[in-house]
């Protein structure tokens, strides 16, 4: 490893160390419910079954950069040794499935600025915990284009391409995450930015504190956690904006979205982890109970966007119990 990789590692590692003094309460000496660590292990247990070779997933979407980023990300957020654990060989596929994906001409991985911003989060997170020395340059080149994108585009923000001219909360959302996995992982990303990839956010903000898509108008549960764990990890809480978009969420803890229930779930998860301690409490709980009821036998979870794409989803949306990937920490 470089000077620079063990760095990052050790400061990872460190902050471990002060996870027991967060507000959220471990139980003691039973830190994971039984049930939540069993169901965690069967859903990765499915997708060890069912990678193939190349390191993607033979379902609807199971070939996506961005589903196989979920499914690293998911795996890394177990806590394992990614190099010479159970998951390593899994973990290591997934890698080089995303490099595989990157063009070299710009960096660009995938087809679409979705499969790009999660599959360069993945990438950020491996850095410094998975010995890979191809990590290190080919998350520059993503978090290249990420930036090269938004200086393109008239909203200071993104949507599906890097040449788009407009821009969503949900694509947008998707790189300001990237970025802050990238900047928590060592890089440099210019405030400059975050700043105007938030003001984008803020002008998707209406007076009842929920985002809509490409306007205040609209506002949706789903959205409303893009933009409060966007403004988290920023370190932008607290004011009335952002307030009323907690509470909002807190209002929508039953809402399940019908289109993209995994997403949701993602977001969700990890909004309220970030800005409310109770708030998230609550429904991790609820989530709990609700994806045990949803999980298959073979440790999967159904979906019409594929099987590893929910499980993954549903997985992460779990994985704030654990808090070992750097962005899942306050």
């Amino acid at each position: 490893m470089s000077g620079l990789r063990i760095s990052l590692l050790l400061a990872w590692v460190g902050g471990l160390a002060t996870l027991d003094a967060q507000v959220i309460p471990r139980r003691p000496n039973d830190p994971i419910p039984a049930q939540l660590e069993s169901m965690y292990e069967r859903g990765l247990t499915y997708l060890v079954r069912s990678q193939n070779a190349e390191g993607s997933w033979n379902d609807s979407m199971g070939g996506e950069p961005a589903v196989v980023g979920l499914c690293l990300k998911a795996f890394l957020a177990h806590g394992d040794d990614p190099n010479h654990g159970p998951y390593a060989e899994t973990i290591g596929r997934c890698i080089d499935y995303i490099l595989s994906n990157q063009k070299d001409r710009n960096g660009y991985i995938g087809n679409s600025m979705y499969n790009h911003g999660f599959a360069t989060l993945a990438l950020a997170e491996a850095y410094g915990m998975v010995d890979n020395p191809k990590i290190a340059p080919a998350l520059q080149q993503a978090v290249d284009l990420i930036l090269s994108a938004q200086e393109r585009n008239p909203a200071g923000a993104w949507r599906y391409s890097p040449e788009s001219r407009d821009a969503d909360t949900t694509v947008s959302g998707c790189q300001l995450v990237a970025l802050f996995g990238a900047r928590n992982a060592g890089l440099g990303v210019p405030e400059e930015s975050i700043r105007k990839g938030l003001a984008f956010l803020s002008r998707c903000r209406g007076e009842d504190g929920s985002y809509g898509y490409t306007s205040a108008g609209g506002g949706k549960p789903t959205l409303t956690a893009i933009g409060v764990l966007c403004l988290s990890l920023a370190k932008e809480e607290g004011g009335k904006a952002f307030d009323k978009s907690v509470d909002y969420l807190g209002e929508n803890l039953d809402y399940r979205d019908q289109h993209y229930p995994y997403y949701f779930e993602y977001y969700m998860s990890q909004a309220l982890f970030q800005s409310s301690d109770d708030l998230w409490n609550q429904w991790n709980d609820k989530n709990l109970r609700y994806l045990a009821v949803l999980q298959r036998t073979d440790g999967s979870w159904p979906g019409d966007k594929g099987e590893a794409f929910s499980t993954a989803g549903a997985l992460l949306s779990l994985a704030l119990n654990y808090r070992y990937l750097p962005i899942y920490e306050k």
